[in-house]
């Protein structure tokens, strides 16, 4: 059954046709993931298919009695409703009646009458199981006071309240644009379950290749104004892609080669048209048309040069933060080494962004600290959108850091040869930055980030709005990064592909210090799990008081730990040799008192590295046996 059809639609934007005479359709039981570079006119597709947006020509049309829920990138509500006001907004008896039975049960001088009468036909309705699929979905998005104004509520915040609303409608198909923003792994974990069942008939934009595996039964591509349709996982789609857009270029030559000739043909005819082939000369400009496509397009660059970085990078000490009664660190201490490829996970509100705050300065920790080293140069890449004056075009932006870059080679090029680099052509340079897309706008906040040449780099929620194509690119370029990295993200495919370990917020201040990447943690929680849901044997001819615990299965060391522990030997032997030079001359009583201070000062950090990656050599050689 076809729930929705376009014909011929077309839309320009900024003075460039983002698509022209697009014929789609989806029908029951599709999950479609559209995929396109930032600014190919993704999210303008899916505005105009959910009737947001009129097409410039063309037309959209529904199946009758077909309800579709939108969730765009930056939801729109009327900022005075509370949250249960604009949860329970739709057009649905069962909502409304769960509304009024929740206002209900919520006030303190509650009608008993009406809430029996609400109880009753709650029954009739039998929404008994559909309010506790409500309250599901609400505990899941972390909303809680549903009395909030959601004029009072973080940009996160509303695309959780949407997206629990677009949920709680249940409609006949789902448009979603980046559903997995703001949103942490447990809770997109569940949504990837509850998305992909048969039932779900579903449309969505997302750069989250697990999410899109998981989820999408067909991935559709968005590529210079054309829909080019991939019935397989995402895998399935780089390699047919790639194929395509060979088999294209032959084409497209092949064309070239043609044309040359017809052009030829067409010059040495009277110029009089009466007097040509009519079917000739339209095949003529058919021929010219497809021989002026691109195929092959540019692609990000990314190469600077990484400042050297010296022995000491950050070391963190004992630090401490708290908001009200809510801990946010407790206690935490880490000494930073080089080429450190750290991620961070959590649930929302945990405190990973405040961590990073404190880490690059921008919040002061309430005890403890943090002393970066002097060659360290942090780049750090915020949630927070880019921030411009009006009149500011794309290369005002850079300009304000730098005029000219230095390369990973040595070669240093201008600006404006930057943002080549960052797929910023030449005749877009001049743009003001409010026209281009939100994709676009996270890229040249990447690239005000690396124009400093950092060797420590903070990533927060690097993937958000960035396209796929892109995304491979950032990874590539992270992978040969030699620097520090430090990631939070949702995106498990990015962090699975570039971190060796990870600070996990528990809650209440606690961060867990982990070997591994962030599918080996999900198999050590489930392997966890596995163990506390044994049953505890008896003992034979015991008391029924003896028992005898389960063995514990014991995990294996990673690649990456065997390299790490092997690398942390010849690290704290190195520290050793120069805490015994150290303390043998400051024994020796030669020097001046503010060399002696200066060896006093540097033995206490030798003494505070060799103790924390001892006690890291010994957790890694417990693997080891």
């Amino acid at each position: 059954m076809n729930y929705l059809s376009a014909e011929n639609i077309s839309k320009t934007f900024a003075d460039r046709w983002l698509f022209r005479e697009l014929n789609f359709g989806i029908s029951k039981g599709q999950r479609l993931a559209l995929v396109g570079v930032n600014g190919s006119g993704k999210t303008t597709l899916l505005n105009v298919l959910a009737g947001k947006l009129a097409p410039d020509s063309g037309s959209v049309s529904v199946r009758k009695e077909i309800r579709i829920g939108y969730l765009g990138q930056q939801p729109e509500f009327d900022e005075n409703l509370t949250v249960q006001q604009t949860l329970f907004s739709g057009q649905n008896e069962i909502i409304e009646t769960i509304s009024q039975y929740e206002r209900c049960v919520h006030q303190d001088n509650a009608d008993p009458d009406q809430l029996q009468r609400l109880m009753e036909r709650m029954e009739e309705l039998q929404a008994w199981d559909y309010e506790a699929k409500v309250k599901q979905i609400l505990g899941k998005f972390g909303i809680t006071d549903l009395e909030k104004e959601i004029r009072h509520l973080s940009g996160g915040q509303k695309k959780r309240v949407a997206m629990a609303r677009v949920l709680i409608e249940e409609p006949d198909l789902l448009i979603m644009d980046e559903p997995t923003n703001h949103l942490d792994l447990d809770t997109i974990e569940w949504l990837e379950n509850v998305l992909s069942s048969p039932q779900q008939t579903i449309l969505m934009v997302t750069h989250d290749r697990y999410f899109l595996d998981k989820v999408a039964n067909e991935i559709v591509e968005l590529d210079q104004g054309k829909l080019f349709s991939y019935k397989g996982n995402y895998a399935y789609f780089i390699e047919k892609k790639a194929e395509r857009e060979m088999q294209q270029d032959l084409e497209v030559e092949k064309a070239r080669n043609l044309m040359r000739k017809e052009l030829d043909w067409m010059r040495r005819q009277p110029k009089a048209r009466g007097t040509k082939s009519k079917s000739r000369i339209d095949a003529f400009y058919d021929l010219k048309e497809k021989a002026s496509s691109k195929v092959t397009q540019s692609q990000l660059e990314l190469s600077v040069k990484t400042t050297r970085q010296g022995g000491k990078i950050i070391e963190v000490e004992k630090i401490s933060k708290t908001y009200g009664d809510k801990k946010i660190v407790t206690d935490f201490s880490y000494v930073f080494k080089k080429k450190d490829r750290i991620g961070i996970i959590g649930e929302n509100g945990a405190g990973k962004t405040t961590f990073l705050n404190m880490l690059t300065g921008k919040v002061n920790p309430d005890s403890g600290e943090i002393d970066p080293g002097q060659t360290t140069v942090v780049g750090y890449y915020t949630q927070d959108e880019l921030t411009f004056k009006d009149d500011q075009r794309v290369i005002d932006i850079v300009k304000e850091i730098a005029e000219v870059v230095e390369m990973a080679n040595g070669e240093v090029i201008t600006a404006s040869q930057f943002l080549q680099h960052f797929m910023f052509p030449p005749a877009q340079q001049y743009t003001l930055v409010g026209k281009l897309s939100g994709g676009e706008k996270r890229r040249l906040q990447l690239l005000r980030v690396l124009i400093k040449n950092p060797n420590f780099l903070i990533l927060d929620e690097p993937t958000n709005d960035l396209d796929i194509i892109t995304l491979n690119i950032l990874e590539d370029f992270l992978l040969q990064f030699g620097g520090c990295l430090l990631i939070v993200s949702h995106d498990r495919y990015f962090m699975d592909q570039l971190v060796e370990h990870l600070f996990v917020f528990e809650g209440e201040g606690k961060i867990r210090n982990f070997p591994g990447n962030y599918t080996d943690y999900r198999e050590w929680l489930a392997e966890k799990e596995k163990e506390a849901s044994k049953p505890i044997a008896k003992s034979p001819g015991a008391s029924s008081a003896a028992v005898v615990a389960p063995a514990s299965t014991k995990r294996k060391a990673s690649y990456n730990e065997k390299r790490e522990y092997e690398q942390l030997e010849k690290e704290i032997q190195e520290l050793e040799t120069e805490k015994e030079t150290l303390v043998n001359r400051i024994n020796s009583g030669t020097g001046d008192h503010k060399k002696i201070a200066e060896d006093a000062a540097r033995l206490k950090q030798l003494n505070q590295q060799i103790d924390y990656k001892s006690e890291r050599w010994l957790e890694l050689a417990d693997l080891m046996d």
